[in-house]
């Protein structure tokens, strides 16, 4: 590694190319055939396993380590894939430890869970190298469905329509299809540009058209869109970026945190990217987590991150936390920043702690100082732009039941919609969800 706590500034090639090869490889590199049998056998194959009822696309998970345990993973990822099309990403992305592996008796029992993620993995790629697709579909029904956004809940929902016959276009405003799996999740959980193979073996099941650069309220209208197709299926996710509201917020070296994680996934040369000596991040969630781990991969001294609740509160999970802190990610909560301080560019940041109260949250007066040259915001996103004429719950498009929204013949899933934690897991099953339901209505 190179001497990067003496070069001042937001500054590119602070590592060896040696360095970034390293510190952007493969996360949990995946099983080999004898470790996913070791690891599927330690599997009790419950009968009521409480790891199904933990999955939001409700796997068959002791099926599929069964079949793997047999040496079937083909037959183990077509298990996976009749109810979570996105399988591959979901297993290197998420949150396991909080989910199917949480439940898994032998974590209850042992403190060392079944290695499901991991396993997940294994079979569906075993298959996608394979080549080919293991679904077909129905006789064409003559029905035309669009829908808006391919992130997952759109792939998840154009897939399962294309699968009963319908034809679909998939419009997405970026350049790219894939959403928040090719430009929101750190760059070593998905490495070999694993979102866009993926998109293409899912387009394997044909009748699926997706047109980029086409963003709802600029190119395309819900009206002519619900005028020229038999249904539409929103899948827009949040765009807007939650603000800090403090005086000096568009000071040099102040961005969003989605922003510098879009870039970093995008770079073709990681040396390229720009990075803080002194980094700090706000936020609590997964955004936060990520982009103060890349920050320190990319060659930042020191990465604090900085959350206005108490640990507890923060949406990361417990595992993310303490990869974050073994990466030599310093985790501050408690406190919100005030003021920042710079005349040309951001120099320090002044915080003020907070404590928990029965009636909220509140600001105790006492403050401290963080330096910092550069400031990454991750305190959430809200829904920008929602088309008039759609109800909407909090900051969300409300639905009911399986992604219906207040417009006959209009559906929405993923973020963008009410309900659900906001995962890529969960963005697959209401998208799944949502096409079955359209596909009951279109037929009648």
């Amino acid at each position: 590694m190179r001497n990067s706590h003496l070069t001042p500034g937001v500054v590119p090639g602070r590592l060896s190319p040696d360095d970034y090869h390293d510190n952007f490889s493969d996360k949990a590199p995946p099983f080999d055939a004898h470790e996913a049998a070791v690891a599927a056998d330690r599997c009790y194959f419950c009968h009521d396993a409480p790891c199904m009822t933990a999955c939001p696309t409700t796997i068959d998970i002791p099926l599929f380590i069964r079949e793997i345990q047999t040496g079937q993973p083909k037959a183990a990822a077509r298990t996976i894939l009749e109810q979570n099309i996105l399988g591959g990403m979901c297993a290197r992305v998420c949150p396991t430890e909080q989910l199917c592996e949480e439940v898994c008796v032998r974590e209850v029992a042992e403190g060392k869970p079944v290695e499901i993620g991991r396993l997940q993995r294994f079979a569906t790629d075993a298959l996608m190298a394979a080549g080919g697709h293991p679904f077909a579909r129905a006789p064409e029904t003559g029905k035309r469905i669009a829908i808006v956004g391919a992130g997952p809940a759109g792939l998840s929902c154009a897939h399962r329509l294309a699968m009963h016959g319908h034809d679909v276009v998939l419009y997405d405003a970026r350049a790219k299809p894939g959403g928040l799996n090719e430009y929101g999740i750190a760059a070593y959980k998905t490495v070999n540009d694993f979102a866009q193979a993926e998109v293409a073996w899912l387009m394997g099941i044909g009748g699926i058209t997706i047109e980029t650069g086409k963003a709802l309220g600029r190119d395309l209208h819900l009206d002519t869109l619900r005028g020229t197709f038999d249904a539409v299926f929103l899948a827009i996710g949040l765009a807007g970026v939650n603000a800090l509201r403090i005086d000096g917020e568009e000071t040099t070296h102040i961005r969003d945190a989605v922003d510098f994680i879009s870039e970093l996934r995008q770079a073709g040369d990681l040396s390229k990217i720009a990075v803080g000596r002194d980094v700090v991040v706000i936020g609590g969630g997964m955004t936060a987590v990520d982009a103060a781990v890349q920050s320190k991969l990319l060659g930042a001294e020191h990465v604090t991150m900085v959350y206005r609740r108490g640990r507890e509160r923060m949406s990361a999970s417990e595992h993310e936390q303490d990869h974050a802190a073994s990466k030599g990610v310093r985790i501050i909560t408690g406190a919100v920043p005030v003021r920042f301080i710079g005349k040309d560019a951001l120099e320090a940041i002044e915080f003020r702690y907070t404590e928990e109260t029965p009636d909220g949250l509140r600001e105790t007066g006492q403050t401290f100082r963080l330096k910092a040259d550069q400031l990454f915001k991750a305190i959430g996103q809200s829904l920008d732009g929602a088309p008039q004429g759609l109800d909407l719950c909090g900051r969300k498009i409300a639905v009911t039941g399986p992604g219906r929204t207040s417009l006959p013949n209009v559906w929405a899933g993923g973020d963008c919609a009410s309900g659900g934690d906001d995962l890529t897991v969960t963005a697959v099953a209401e998208g799944r969800d949502a096409a079955e339901d359209i596909h009951a209505q279109l037929m009648v």
